[in-house]
């Protein structure tokens, strides 16, 4: 006997459909709302937003903590249930908008709506038209606009769009010599040019050979998981399939939320046959899962080896004290990065080791900055920054090392908007890795900082 279908589902039913999470293993220990940066924000905390899926109170779609949580994913890394809390928000946010309810914060959604809109027209993400859509749509036709003018001013960002198509062929290349597919991300071709440039330039002293593939599209970041999990993860998927078919077995990517995003969907595909029929469905490929993906960071570590950086410095960095910002996405969640040690992560400052300088110890190397955040609820993004930028500050930093365009944009840019001062020098890892090589201040293209970089770098600029 076939038992019968129900014909509605709870919320909690929904969400173990979606996610994958049992939400009556929650047992209330509050460590979600404990790490949540943006807890004193929000109507209802992450804990209680979770006790009313277990009591099916469909009043939480219309809570205002859906559309705030930025998806740092410190509540899922905390949760000693290993519930993917991050991903209960996402389901609650697609539901509500399954069931057409207004949302508590109708610019998240209209951001969202744009970023979608704009990658489905053209593959990758126009930022100034995202940037221009999103204030008009919003009222709102000068915000952020200081900030922009001065990152057009160094050709941070590009006026006119471009268009992009998956290959519909892929041709193999010969894997031999090391070679590395490298995703850049759309913000490597746009908005943080320096980024792009120092990893092409240490990737080049150090023979690691790295492989664009062909019509890479953008990986949908937030406003894609939020929105529908089949988007999610078919976007980059798109990429991975291409990887596959390519030939090469290690795919990095250099911005923290592609590197996510790939991983991701990577893990859930491997995971979920349902997805995996879907996404085979919908690229007309049935992915192998023989891609390994990597951050940039564990790419230089892992596989370059930080014996091999150190012998290509030429000029190290000693004496200069830097905090190492790995952000939300590098580590968490851990389940999904398999990172030792997501909370107090130690690469990157073993990477400013091998350059010569002095990582700092401070709180703050892990804790989100509001990036999903920044174009929407923009004091809130200041608010997080300025703690990060004020910590590194007092445990003595003379600058800021980032791995994550996102990241630094709110980190470098924003000090201005924060009032912070006097600023406080944000740089690339890959930028110091470049001066330490002796590539020189051009190469390591300091003059696109918003904050300038060179008082503290003086010693060590040729």
């Amino acid at each position: 006997m076939t038992l019968a279908q129900p014909t509605t589902q709870t919320l909690a039913q929904k969400i173990e459909h979606e996610v994958g999470s049992n939400v009556f293993l929650c047992y209330q220990c509050v460590k979600c709302s404990s790490g949540c940066p943006l807890a004193k924000h929000m109507d209802l905390l992450p804990n209680q937003v979770m006790r009313a899926v277990q009591l099916d109170d469909e009043s939480v779609l219309e809570s205002k903590t859906i559309w705030l949580c930025a998806a740092c994913q410190t509540c899922t890394t905390r949760c000693p249930q290993e519930l993917d809390i991050a991903g209960v928000m996402d389901a609650l946010r697609i539901e509500a908008k399954k069931q057409g309810l207004p949302p508590a914060l109708p610019d998240v959604d209209k951001f969202n709506t744009l970023f979608l809109g704009d990658i489905g027209l053209l593959g990758r993400l126009y930022e100034v038209g995202l940037m221009g859509g999103l204030n008009l749509w919003t009222g709102q036709l000068f915000k952020n606009m200081d900030m922009g003018l001065e990152m057009m001013k160094r050709r941070k960002l590009k006026l006119l769009p471009s268009l992009t198509r998956p290959p519909k062929q892929v041709e193999p290349v010969d894997p031999t010599g090391g070679k590395v597919a490298y995703y850049p991300g759309c913000s490597l071709h746009s908005s943080a040019p320096e980024y792009g440039r120092t990893v092409q330039a240490v990737a080049g002293v150090l023979d690691l050979d790295l492989v664009e593939p062909p019509g890479w599209t953008c990986c949908g970041s937030t406003p894609a998981h939020s929105t529908d999990q089949t988007l999610a993860t078919v976007l980059p998927m798109r990429t991975l399939t291409t990887v596959e078919q390519m030939g090469l077995d290690t795919v990095t990517a250099p911005c923290s939320s592609c590197f996510a995003r790939l991983k991701t969907a990577a893990h859930t595909v491997a995971h979920n046959e349902t997805m995996a029929r879907a996404v085979e469905d919908q690229l007309g490929y049935a992915y192998q899962g023989t891609v390994t993906v990597q951050h940039l960071l564990d790419t230089l570590v892992d596989r370059v080896g930080l014996a091999k950086i150190e012998s290509k410095v030429r000029q190290p960095l000693k004496g200069l004290k830097v905090a190492c910002y790995y952000g939300c996405l590098v580590t968490r969640p851990s389940k999904i990065t398999a990172a030792e040690h997501p909370e107090y992560p130690l690469k990157m400052d073993q990477l400013m080791q091998a350059l010569g300088a002095e990582p700092v110890d401070w709180s703050y190397k892990t804790d989100c900055c509001g990036g999903a955040l920044g174009l929407t609820q923009t004091p809130l993004a200041l608010e997080l920054t300025r703690k990060i930028l004020q910590n590194a500050r007092d445990c003595g930093a003379e600058v800021i090392a980032a791995v994550c365009p996102l990241c630094h944009v709110n980190l470098d840019a924003r000090q201005r908007q924060i009032g912070f001062e006097p600023p406080l020098p944000v740089l690339y890892g890959t930028q110091l890795m470049a001066l330490a090589f002796g590539l020189g201040q051009k190469q390591a293209a300091l003059n696109k900082n918003l904050v300038d970089p060179k008082p503290a770098l003086s010693d060590y600029i040729r």
